[in-house]
């Protein structure tokens, strides 16, 4: 548990509960779904990640913006994006969030403050620097947040979007990931630099790490980056150290990973983790978890019900939305 975690309300700790379990099971269900042959394409979950969407986004305004990964599903439901809209898109459906036209690695809905995923490593954390860039010269008070993996820290793009927000002193939070593995590559083999955050130094900007796994804590970081880059002493480096559950995308057997490494992130998981933590901290009793649970159970089935019932695009419908 964080330091600062005991001053955290009852209704943050039971939010975060709920969001993370909605990205659990939300992504839980679609795999399923996929393996059933209801959903095509591909998919890229983020099972034990929940904890670094939920709490950085908690922090976050409506109309903050956020960018994503092909590992999306955490950001969008964290930022807003309701589970029909998401479900809908994945199925590929008109009712989906992007219509149908993104599937699972562009979901996103500028109506809540998220761009349509970008599939492309590193690609979010130049594009950020627009967003950051216009919301300082109207003087909005707004922030833009770029979620990328410890993988995109090797890309040009990062280190670009870095410096040229640093120079122009731009309300941006840029939020690793940092799950340990590029794919099936640890990263200790492309880097001799552990912490992604040490490198925030070499552009002048300041940067700090929190536990992945501990939703409280990432709340807490993500709250002091956020409100810095909203008083104009952005941008702030978070480096979230997290661990996937699972393999990089659907076909991956994990087989470059050990069954101990996997069972001691296993037990860090941040459901139960934040779960005990509620109880402990007196900001909500068994019972109150028990009845988030279902609630999320119904929300989901009300998603994918939604979803087999709203229509595919028409032929016609690509030709839609090609120009601005």
């Amino acid at each position: 548990m964080s330091v600062l975690a005991a001053e955290v309300s009852r209704e943050v700790a039971l939010g975060l509960h709920r969001q993370m379990l909605a990205i659990r099971r939300f992504e839980e269900r679609v795999y399923t779904l996929y393996l059933e042959g209801e959903i095509p394409g591909t998919l890229h979950q983020c099972q034990g990640q929940e904890a670094v969407a939920a709490g950085v986004c908690a922090n976050l305004a409506k109309t903050d913006w956020i960018t994503s990964t092909h590992r999306p599903h955490g950001h969008a439901l964290a930022k807003g994006v309701s589970m029909r809209s998401a479900m809908a898109e994945l199925y590929g459906k008109v009712t989906g969030c992007c219509r149908g036209k993104g599937g699972s690695m562009h979901l996103g809905d500028p109506a809540v403050g998220m761009l349509p995923a970008i599939a492309i490593v590193g690609g979010g954390n130049t594009v950020v620097t627009g967003l950051g860039l216009s919301f300082k010269l109207r003087k909005t008070g707004q922030v833009a947040v770029c979620f990328f993996g410890e993988g995109a820290s090797n890309e040009g793009a990062f280190h670009e979007g870095l410096n040229f927000a640093a120079v122009k002193q731009l309300p941006i939070v840029f939020v690793c990931e940092n799950n340990l593995y590029g794919a099936s590559t640890s990263f200790d083999q492309v880097s001799l630099v552990p912490n992604v955050a040490d490198r925030a130094s070499a552009y002048g900007v300041e940067a700090s790490t929190a536990d992945g796994m501990d939703a409280l804590a990432v709340y807490d970081a993500a709250r002091v980056a956020i409100d810095k880059a909203r008083s104009g002493r952005g941008p702030i480096l978070l480096e979230c150290k997290t661990y996937r559950f699972i393999g990089h995308s659907r076909g991956d057997a994990r087989g470059y990973r050990s069954k101990a490494e996997e069972a001691e992130w296993l037990a860090k998981d941040p459901i139960p983790r934040i779960e005990r933590d509620i109880v402990r901290m007196g900001l909500g009793t068994e019972a109150d978890i028990d009845e988030l649970r279902r609630s999320v159970e119904d929300e989901l089935e009300d998603a994918i019900l939604f979803s087999r019932e709203s229509p595919l695009p028409q032929v016609s419908d690509a030709m839609e939305d090609v120009y601005a």
